[in-house]
Protein backbone atom coordinates (compact mmCIF):
# COMPACT_ATOMS: atom_id res chain seq x y z
CA UNK A 1 0.00 0.00 0.00
CA UNK A 2 1.36 3.61 -0.71
CA UNK A 3 1.17 6.31 1.06
CA UNK A 4 -1.65 7.92 -1.19
CA UNK A 5 -3.66 5.07 -0.80
CA UNK A 6 -3.26 4.99 2.83
CA UNK A 7 -4.50 8.54 3.29
CA UNK A 8 -7.76 7.53 1.42
CA UNK A 9 -8.17 4.40 3.09
CA UNK A 10 -10.75 4.35 5.89
CA UNK A 11 -9.50 3.02 9.21
CA UNK A 12 -11.17 0.09 9.61
CA UNK A 13 -9.37 -1.22 6.56
CA UNK A 14 -6.18 0.24 7.52
CA UNK A 15 -6.02 -1.69 10.25
CA UNK A 16 -7.22 -4.86 9.21
CA UNK A 17 -4.02 -5.15 6.37
CA UNK A 18 -1.72 -3.72 9.29
CA UNK A 19 -3.37 -7.13 11.17
CA UNK A 20 -2.87 -9.10 8.16
CA UNK A 21 0.20 -8.49 6.51
CA UNK A 22 3.03 -6.23 9.14
CA UNK A 23 6.06 -7.66 9.90
CA UNK A 24 5.68 -6.72 13.15
CA UNK A 25 2.70 -8.94 13.61
CA UNK A 26 3.15 -11.18 16.35
CA UNK A 27 6.17 -9.88 17.60
CA UNK A 28 6.67 -8.29 21.09
CA UNK A 29 4.94 -4.63 21.06
CA UNK A 30 7.71 -3.84 23.99
CA UNK A 31 10.78 -3.86 20.99
CA UNK A 32 9.44 -0.52 19.67
CA UNK A 33 9.16 1.29 22.67
CA UNK A 34 11.80 2.52 25.18
CA UNK A 35 11.78 0.81 28.40
CA UNK A 36 11.75 2.21 31.81
CA UNK A 37 14.93 3.44 33.14
CA UNK A 38 16.57 2.42 29.69
CA UNK A 39 19.64 4.98 28.85
CA UNK A 40 19.63 6.79 25.49
CA UNK A 41 22.63 5.07 24.75
CA UNK A 42 20.68 1.68 24.97
CA UNK A 43 17.48 3.02 23.40
CA UNK A 44 19.39 4.36 20.50
CA UNK A 45 20.40 0.53 19.52
CA UNK A 46 17.41 -0.41 19.77
CA UNK A 47 15.58 2.39 18.21
CA UNK A 48 17.90 2.12 15.11
CA UNK A 49 17.18 -1.77 15.18
CA UNK A 50 13.27 -1.27 15.20
CA UNK A 51 13.85 1.15 12.15
CA UNK A 52 15.39 -0.98 10.05
CA UNK A 53 12.67 -3.87 10.76
CA UNK A 54 9.84 -1.39 9.62
CA UNK A 55 11.81 -0.24 6.94
CA UNK A 56 11.16 -3.59 4.82
CA UNK A 57 7.39 -3.81 6.17
CA UNK A 58 4.71 -4.01 3.03
CA UNK A 59 2.69 -1.99 5.23
CA UNK A 60 4.46 0.75 6.70
CA UNK A 61 2.96 3.35 5.07
CA UNK A 62 -0.82 2.23 6.61
CA UNK A 63 0.64 2.24 9.74
CA UNK A 64 2.00 5.76 9.28
CA UNK A 65 -1.12 6.36 8.58
CA UNK A 66 -2.91 4.61 12.07
CA UNK A 67 0.02 6.22 13.74
CA UNK A 68 -0.89 9.88 12.64
CA UNK A 69 -4.94 9.77 12.76
CA UNK A 70 -4.21 7.53 16.84
CA UNK A 71 -2.26 10.99 17.52
CA UNK A 72 0.90 8.55 18.54
CA UNK A 73 4.67 10.38 18.98
CA UNK A 74 5.37 13.70 21.16
CA UNK A 75 7.65 16.13 19.93
CA UNK A 76 9.12 16.61 23.33
CA UNK A 77 9.78 12.77 24.72
CA UNK A 78 12.05 10.18 22.29
CA UNK A 79 10.26 6.94 23.48
CA UNK A 80 8.87 4.94 20.62
CA UNK A 81 9.22 3.66 16.91
CA UNK A 82 6.05 3.05 14.56
CA UNK A 83 5.80 3.09 10.74
CA UNK A 84 9.72 3.24 10.72
CA UNK A 85 9.77 6.46 12.53
CA UNK A 86 10.11 7.89 16.06
CA UNK A 87 7.74 9.62 17.88
CA UNK A 88 9.59 13.30 17.37
CA UNK A 89 9.21 12.18 13.70
CA UNK A 90 5.60 11.55 13.85
CA UNK A 91 4.99 14.74 15.43
CA UNK A 92 6.68 16.67 13.26
CA UNK A 93 4.43 14.69 10.15
CA UNK A 94 1.62 15.39 12.25
CA UNK A 95 1.99 19.05 12.82
CA UNK A 96 2.32 19.46 9.24
CA UNK A 97 -0.50 17.24 8.23
CA UNK A 98 -2.62 18.11 11.01
CA UNK A 99 -5.45 20.24 8.95
CA UNK A 100 -5.77 16.53 6.19
CA UNK A 101 -5.79 14.59 9.38
CA UNK A 102 -8.79 16.33 11.15
CA UNK A 103 -10.88 15.63 8.21
CA UNK A 104 -10.17 11.74 7.70
CA UNK A 105 -10.24 11.85 11.65
CA UNK A 106 -13.69 13.08 11.15
CA UNK A 107 -14.71 11.19 8.26
CA UNK A 108 -13.51 7.91 9.90
CA UNK A 109 -15.68 8.69 13.10
CA UNK A 110 -18.34 10.27 11.63
CA UNK A 111 -19.40 7.35 8.29
CA UNK A 112 -20.55 4.98 10.91
CA UNK A 113 -21.99 7.67 13.48
CA UNK A 114 -24.05 9.17 10.74
CA UNK A 115 -25.05 5.47 9.59
CA UNK A 116 -26.21 4.95 13.16
CA UNK A 117 -27.86 7.81 13.90
CA UNK A 118 -30.14 7.38 10.66
CA UNK A 119 -30.82 4.17 11.39
CA UNK A 120 -32.11 4.70 15.00
CA UNK A 121 -33.90 7.62 13.88
CA UNK A 122 -35.57 5.71 11.42
CA UNK A 123 -36.90 3.34 13.44
CA UNK A 124 -37.96 5.25 16.30
CA UNK A 125 -40.08 6.81 13.07
CA UNK A 126 -40.86 3.69 12.40
CA UNK A 127 -42.22 2.98 15.80
CA UNK A 128 -44.38 6.00 16.01
CA UNK A 129 -46.41 5.14 13.33
CA UNK A 130 -49.92 3.35 13.79
CA UNK A 131 -50.23 0.99 10.94
CA UNK A 132 -54.36 1.04 11.60
CA UNK A 133 -54.64 4.85 10.77
CA UNK A 134 -55.91 3.67 7.48
CA UNK A 135 -59.06 1.57 8.07
CA UNK A 136 -59.28 0.60 4.79
CA UNK A 137 -59.20 -3.11 3.58
CA UNK A 138 -60.40 -4.68 7.22
CA UNK A 139 -58.58 -6.58 9.67
CA UNK A 140 -56.63 -8.79 7.76
CA UNK A 141 -54.84 -5.75 5.73
CA UNK A 142 -54.55 -4.31 9.64
CA UNK A 143 -52.59 -7.64 9.81
CA UNK A 144 -50.42 -7.45 7.63
CA UNK A 145 -49.46 -3.90 7.54
CA UNK A 146 -48.93 -4.56 11.42
CA UNK A 147 -46.44 -7.12 10.33
CA UNK A 148 -44.79 -5.56 7.62
CA UNK A 149 -43.71 -2.61 10.15
CA UNK A 150 -42.80 -5.38 12.87
CA UNK A 151 -40.59 -6.60 9.89
CA UNK A 152 -38.71 -2.99 9.16
CA UNK A 153 -38.47 -2.65 12.81
CA UNK A 154 -36.60 -5.33 12.88
CA UNK A 155 -34.38 -4.94 10.13
CA UNK A 156 -33.38 -1.80 11.31
CA UNK A 157 -32.58 -2.74 14.57
CA UNK A 158 -30.69 -5.88 13.14
CA UNK A 159 -28.80 -2.93 11.12
CA UNK A 160 -27.49 -0.82 14.18
CA UNK A 161 -26.71 -3.84 15.91
CA UNK A 162 -24.14 -4.92 13.55
CA UNK A 163 -22.70 -1.63 13.50
CA UNK A 164 -23.05 -1.18 17.21
CA UNK A 165 -21.11 -4.65 17.67
CA UNK A 166 -18.48 -3.97 15.14
CA UNK A 167 -17.32 -0.34 16.76
CA UNK A 168 -17.37 -1.99 20.02
CA UNK A 169 -15.37 -4.99 18.97
CA UNK A 170 -12.84 -2.25 17.25
CA UNK A 171 -12.67 -0.19 20.70
CA UNK A 172 -11.56 -3.37 22.81
CA UNK A 173 -14.65 -4.79 24.06
CA UNK A 174 -13.82 -8.02 23.05
CA UNK A 175 -17.22 -9.21 23.55
CA UNK A 176 -20.17 -6.88 22.83
CA UNK A 177 -22.89 -6.49 24.85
Amino acid sequence: MTSTQARHTRRAVLQAAVDAGARCAGTDPDKFFRADGETYIEWQARRAEAIRFCSGCPMRAACEELALRDGDGDAQADEMVRAGLTGQELAAVRAAQAERLTAVVDADRDTEGRQLDALVTEFYAEACKNPDSSRNGGARNSVLRQSAQTERMRSLAVQARTIRIARRARSGWGVAA
